[in-house]
């Protein structure tokens, strides 16, 4: 008899320790998880910010540059798709082509000196740039945030708490294809 109470208990502690190690295990993917959004949002935070600014950069352009319809129309329809996108990969993929279409509206005032000498022009070019910088910053570490989960959910035995709870690999926001092209400046 008193065997079996001493096998009981080891049972009893064994299993204690089993599910008071998968509570952690779950408690530590909340956490990490409601980082990963966290970040997520910083960067959605500072798309807005760019995606706010772009009306007044169009405008002070189109003062310069009217017959240039294409690029504003380029531009509108880039930032309505950012702001229209829903889940975290279709965000990614309209920054990156707002992004592309906002780099040929800047290469465009080059062709226009007086708007180069605009205050205006001048004050919002500047606030885009710092703007992609905080973007740059919010994604460095949201990709931060990103890995740790990510190599988190893979290990075990946190897969299995993972699996079981329904924890996926979360995306990378990575730069755009056209990003890995040498830029061609021509004088």
């Amino acid at each position: 008899m008193k065997k079996s109470l001493i096998v009981l208990g080891v049972i009893v502690l064994v299993i204690v320790l089993v599910v008071g190690s998968g509570i952690s295990k779950y408690n530590s993917l909340v956490t990490m998880e409601t980082a990963v959004d966290a970040a997520w949002a910083q960067v959605e935070n500072q798309l807005q910010r760019r995606a706010d600014l772009i009306p007044n950069l169009v405008a002070t352009v189109k003062g310069y540059a009217s017959h240039e319809e294409r690029i504003f129309t380029e531009i509108a329809d880039a930032r309505s798709r950012l702001l229209a996108a829903g889940t975290t990969e279709e965000k990614i993929e309209a920054s990156q082509n707002l992004e592309s279409t906002l780099g040929r509206l800047l290469a465009l005032s080059e062709n226009y000196p007086q708007l180069k000498a605009d205050a205006s022009f001048i004050r919002l070019q500047d606030e885009l740039a710092g703007t992609e910088n905080r973007i740059s910053v919010e994604r460095m570490r949201y990709n931060t945030a990103v890995q740790n989960w990510n190599a988190q959910i893979k290990r075990f035995p946190t897969v299995i708490i993972a699996n079981m709870f329904g924890k996926e690999v979360r995306p990378f926001f990575e730069a755009a294809p056209e990003a890995r092209e040498v830029p061609k400046v021509e004088f």
